[in-house]
């Protein structure tokens, strides 16, 4: 039994330090996972504290928060620093340069009942390193809270529409939350960035359906406004042959006009030029004016002869029997005229035939 008990005993003792290892690397698992969930610095990656060797040396953009005796004491700005050994010590090192933060991903309701699906990236600095210290526990793992909750409460007065639509607004609201919640952590938001926006597959089909429909639309409208310019192309074109026709019309009838008016004008003119001509000569010439009666009488008894010889009405002088009265009547009509008008009448008598002809036919 003695031996047995021994045993036991020797066995638990060469156990005991593989069950105390197995123990830290489970914490230690333990607390990474924490940590990761939480977005802030991990077990395996936090900043090592610096030793308190009395001289020390602080890096540019970093501030060293130093505690003497466990009380704050001072913040170390960057150059040469002195501490007293035992007493002082390095508690926290805050960077000052500006962080890029990753927002994991997390799901929003908008104003019309759309569930997303959005993550983001955080771009903050410290601005008060004492805050940044003593103001809040873990200051990235308060920040991504921060901003998740902050971002739900932003999408959840927003629909769907104006949440792709408006992302530059969106980003500015949460920026300007986290800004004044963080005050009093001595952190300062510079920009907020909305990445991925990931509405459901059945949302997704849908506006693809809508974007589908509205590019048929906007075809159907501009072939419609096509079809529209061709025809007030074709109608304006129609207006403009038929004014060309009609203005090609008008100008020919001017023309036409002008050029009846200029003949009678010419031939105004040539009939007046022969009858001042005939009219001259009679006046001028001795025994012109017996030629002329003799001239018209021969006319006036031609017209009557060829007015005999055309179809069945005739138009005889009740006198014809008398043929020295029919020359006698001549000669007094030669008589009752001036030499202006004997010309003229010169000029009608051998016209005269012609026209009767004429009216005739």
């Amino acid at each position: 039994m003695l031996a047995t008990f021994t045993s036991a005993a020797t066995l638990r003792r060469a156990c005991l330090p593989l069950v105390r290892r197995t123990s830290l690397l489970s914490n230690a698992i333990r607390l990474y996972s924490s940590n990761q969930q939480r977005g802030g610095l991990n077990f395996f990656n936090r900043t090592s504290l610096p030793m308190n060797t009395i001289v020390k040396f602080v890096p540019q953009q970093e501030a060293w928060i130093v505690e003497r005796m466990g009380k704050f004491n001072k913040v170390l700005k960057p150059g040469l620093a002195i501490l007293v050994p035992f007493l002082d010590k390095v508690r926290y090192v805050q960077s000052l340069k500006e962080v890029a933060l990753e927002i994991p991903s997390q799901s929003a309701i908008t104003s019309d009942n759309v569930t997303l699906d959005m993550d983001g990236v955080l771009y903050y600095r410290v601005v008060d390193p004492y805050k940044a210290s003593y103001g809040v526990e873990d200051a990235q793992y308060a920040i991504v809270q921060m901003a998740q909750t902050t971002m739900r409460s932003e999408i959840g007065q927003m629909s769907l529409d104006l949440c792709l639509r408006e992302r530059t607004t969106l980003n500015s609201h949460i920026t300007t939350a986290i800004n004044e919640a963080a005050q009093d952590w001595g952190i300062q938001v510079m920009r907020y960035e909305i990445r991925d926006i990931r509405p459901p597959v059945n949302v997704v089909d849908s506006m693809n359906q809508v974007v589908e429909k509205d590019r048929q639309k906007r075809a159907i409208i501009l072939e419609s406004e096509g079809r529209r310019q061709s025809e007030i192309n074709i109608s304006e074109a129609h207006k403009q042959t038929e004014v060309l026709k009609s203005e090609g019309e008008m100008r020919k009838r001017v023309n036409w006009a002008k050029g009846s008016a200029e003949a009678v004008t010419m031939k105004a003119d040539a009939d007046s030029a022969a009858i001042k001509k005939i009219a001259k000569a009679i006046t001028d010439n001795k025994g012109g004016k017996d030629a002329v009666s003799l001239r018209i009488a021969e006319k006036y008894v031609e017209a009557f002869g060829k007015l005999a010889k055309e179809t069945n009405t005739v138009i005889l002088p009740s006198n014809l029997d008398n043929f020295s009265q029919f020359i006698a009547a001549g000669m007094g009509i030669y008589k009752n005229i001036d030499s202006n008008t004997l010309a003229k009448k010169v000029i009608d008598a051998d016209k005269a035939p012609k026209k009767i002809l004429d009216s005739k036919n």
